[in-house]
């Protein structure tokens, strides 16, 4: 069996599906090596398929170093943003988003000097109504707050401003009531999104990314603004950002980001929905247009490129005039950092530097040109699919092709599904999994290349092998470990020995050709052999379509009985397999006779001083060879001796069939039938019929025909008309007959072997 075992891992079949197991064992269960390998393959396809020209629907109004220069350093004033929103909405802007939060009051300095005159006042008693009207109307111009919460008021363009959330309690150094968090919430409710789609009989939200709570903006611009969407930022475990979040759950809302936002307002407030199913976020519907995402809600970004792709605009020259005039008629313009210092960089596949600016300009770019990256639901069951028809063409090819031809199938097979899952990506934007695929295809090359070294070293212990076939191993061992055993003569020992023979098999002979009786007897002897060697059997020798197998011996064993009884009732179970795969074939339908026999007999080697084999001689292996024959008289397939039935009676539920004298012995023995060992389950009608033969095999001993033949006849109807009864009962109706002489024992007398 070790042998067995070997050969079959050691096939480049086997190898193959082993790489099979493998490799969807990792691409179900996820290794995170690989995973971020896979990533990384994304982003070499992006390199591969270069930079895409931007719609220029959507472009970026930058604070970078010539601004600062300009306009001084950061933080500017409000007032200076109010300028902005003035020249974008002038300039035909349709949409302004702000990457940038405008979280607390703006420092101004004017403000606390009118604060101050006013308390002054207030000491020296001045309250002339033209000094309060003029120091009134002097703080509300010198209020920047106020200032650009007026020009949002005022812009044709809508005004979306950015928030962020807290992602974690952690992320805060302070503490925070809930009282405080259902505030804030409030203060970006016009960034909640407005309906929710429930797929699939959902009725509750999937798990999806949720926040702590959120940091919004002064409640004077929020209201100005009217729109908001969260700027947060989700990068992969290497830093690179490869997906957009558009959904955030915080309490019980969900929350659109700000590229959603400022599409939404860009093509004027369709429908907005986010399509939920039990398992996750299936997109988001904006009006004609559907968003695919992740479970999560993450859009993968279609990279355009390098930052130079993107439209910018340098801030200080949008509000001296210098920017072209139709730079942002009817567009969306996204206002950030670019400068270092100011911007928050996000690593892309084209750069580890980009304003994460840049990444809102994308997304939306993404939407309106609808050139989303997807993941097809299909596309799992296409990834498991690529890794079984890699694998197989591998291991198939390898097995019929020398090794440098292999390695080039390999090659070819190798790059072709890299271009493939290329062109697919760059032509469609669908993502197909190429890690794994490719694993398979490696596992399996490297497990067949490793193989074939083995081949030479496998010839030179072929001729071993082959005599393993006839000898068991345990024999071939223990000569090779004592080579004084090659030699003539044996020891009597207590064994049992086992006869088996194919019924019939003569009479096909002269139906099929000679090939392919070799096959049927090819595959049987392989199954029963197997089962001999796993219950410590060795195998003596096969003759014709029989075999002969000993228990107890190379290797002492007091339990020979018992295995030779297990390795009859295996043998039973491997051939009614291999009768149902024969049946599909259009074989014969062929049945085995077993005869099982112990007692002391000769073993050892046995022959002449040129040539000697394995072998066991006496009484009772002559005993074990009738029995088998005897199977065909009761039609029986498994008849065990009575010396063999008195050692494994308490294990095995045996059914005494007869008492036969056969040719060339002058003593009786009592047969009996091996029916199944007594874990196996056996259900009533069987023991009831084992009872009733039981009692009608004594009724045939003392004589009492009629009511033998009833029994018999009874137990036909119980087991489907079993032979052995059929048989007994056409005796009994013989002997009423004819009744035997007076001093009959009850024995049959076998005429044939």
């Amino acid at each position: 069996m070790k042998e067995t075992s070997k050969a079959f891992l050691l096939r480049p079949l086997s190898i193959t599906i082993l790489s099979l197991v493998l490799t969807g064992t990792a691409f179900i269960t996820g290794i995170s090596f690989l995973e971020l390998m896979e990533l990384k393959t994304v982003d070499l396809r992006f390199v591969s398929r270069g930079p895409i020209p931007a719609s220029g629907d959507a472009v970026m109004a930058i604070i970078d170093e010539k601004s600062l220069e300009a306009e001084g350093r950061w933080p500017w004033p409000r007032s200076k943003m109010a300028r902005l929103v003035d020249a974008l909405s002038q300039s035909g802007a349709r949409v302004i988003g702000f990457d940038i939060g405008f979280l607390d009051p703006d420092e101004n300095v004017a403000l606390k000097v009118i604060d101050a005159v006013s308390e002054k006042a207030d000491d020296l008693d001045i309250h002339d109504e033209g000094f309060v009207d003029f120091m009134r109307t002097f703080r509300e111009n010198a209020d920047n707050d106020r200032r650009l919460a007026q020009a949002i008021q005022r812009s044709r363009s809508a005004v979306v401003l950015g928030h962020f959330f807290h992602m974690r309690k952690s992320d805060l150094n302070y503490d925070i009531l809930p009282s405080e968090i259902e505030r804030r919430l409030e203060g970006i409710a016009d960034s909640r999104y407005p309906e929710i789609e429930f797929l699939d009989s959902a009725t509750d939200l999937p798990p999806l990314i949720t926040a702590f709570a959120p940091q919004g903006n002064l409640e004077i611009l929020a209201r100005s603004a009217g729109a908001s969407g969260f700027f947060n930022k989700t990068p992969d475990v290497d830093g690179v950002v490869r997906w957009a979040p558009l959904v955030i759950r915080c309490g019980d809302r969900l929350y659109s980001s700000l590229a959603i936002q400022a599409v939404w307002h860009f093509l004027g407030r369709p429908e907005l929905e986010v399509a939920v199913s039990s398992y996750g976020v299936r997109g988001i519907q904006m009006g004609k247009i559907f968003i695919p995402t992740d479970d999560w809600g993450r859009m993968a970004v279609n990279h355009l490129g390098p930052p130079a792709v993107i439209p910018q605009y340098s801030i200080t020259d949008i509000l001296n005039g210098h920017a072209p005039k139709d730079a942002f008629g009817g567009k969306i313009v996204f206002v950030g950092g670019a400068a270092m210092g100011i911007a928050d960089y996000i690593i892309t596949p084209f750069s580890a530097s980009m304003p994460g600016l840049a990444l809102h300009v994308m997304v939306s770019d993404n939407i309106l040109t609808r050139r989303f990256l997807t993941q097809p639901p299909w596309i799992r069951v296409f990834d498991i699919l690529a890794i079984f028809i890699l694998c197989l063409l591998t291991g198939f090819g390898l097995s019929r092709l020398s090794p440098l031809k292999g390695m080039f199938f390999a090659l070819f097979l190798f790059g072709g599904y890299i271009i493939f899952t290329q062109q697919l990506f760059a032509r469609s934007g669908i993502l197909l999994n190429m890690v794994y695929p490719l694993l398979g295809l490696l596992l399996t090359y490297v497990g067949v290349t490793v193989l074939s070294y083995f081949t030479e070293e496998r010839k030179r212990r072929q001729v071993k092998k082959a005599f393993s076939q006839y000898v068991a191993s345990d024999v071939i061992d223990e000569m090779l470990e004592d080579p004084a055993q090659l030699k003539l003569g044996g020891e009597v020992k207590p064994l049992t020995v086992l006869f088996s023979d194919l019924r019939g098999f003569t009479s096909y002979s002269e139906i099929y050709a000679p090939e392919e009786l070799v096959r049927i007897l090819s595959s049987y002897f392989t199954k029963m052999t197997e089962e001999v060697f796993n219950h410590h059997g060795t195998l003596l020798m096969y003759i014709g379509d029989a075999l002969m197998a000993v228990f107890g011996a190379p290797v002492e064993s007091p339990a020979h009985a018992e295995q030779a009884c297990r390795a009859a009732l295996a043998m039973r179970k491997r051939l009614f397999i291999l009768q149902l795969e024969w049946s599909a074939m259009d074989r014969p339908m062929l049945s085995a006779r077993i005869g099982i026999n112990t007692g002391p007999m000769l073993v050892g080697n046995l022959g002449s001083d040129q040539r000697f084999t394995y072998g066991v001689l006496g009484d009772p292996v002559n005993l074990a060879s009738r029995l088998e024959g005897l199977n065909k008289l009761y039609g029986t397939d498994i008849l065990i001796g009575e010396n063999t039935a008195a050692m494994v009676q308490d294990r095995f539920l045996l059914r005494e069939i007869d008492a036969v004298r056969v040719m060339g012995k002058q003593q009786a023995v009592k047969i009996f039938q091996l029916v199944a060992s007594l874990e196996d389950p056996v259900d009533q009608d069987q023991r009831l019929f084992l009872e009733i033969y039981a009692e009608a095999l004594d009724a045939y001993r003392g004589r009492r025909w009629k009511d033998a033949m009833s029994l018999f006849e009874k137990g036909t109807r119980i087991l489907r008309e079993d032979p052995s009864c059929i048989v007994m009962f056409n005796r009994c109706r013989l002997y009423l007959d004819n009744p035997p002489p007076d001093h009959w024992d009850g024995v049959y007398v076998a005429t044939h072997k």
